[in-house]
């Protein structure tokens, strides 16, 4: 089952040592079940922060939006 709370921004670490962001999207079916798409963005960060701060400008993400994995 997919997670209700899942935060609209997962910053991970790829293989090569950059950071990613994935912007999450919920919404819900009639029967009110969460559905959760996914989308990577293509840009690549060296820091976690430059991710942070290219959701910030470009997606108005807010403190606490965000998860790491």
């Amino acid at each position: 089952m997919t997670d209700a709370t899942a935060r609209p921004f997962l910053i991970n670490k790829d293989e090569e040592g950059n950071f990613r962001l994935t912007v999450r999207t919920t919404r819900y079916n009639s029967r009110g079940y969460p559905l959760v798409s996914a989308e990577l963005q293509a840009e690549t960060f060296k820091t976690a922060t430059a991710a942070r701060t290219f959701a910030k400008d470009n997606f108005r993400a807010q403190p606490g939006q965000y998860a790491t994995k």
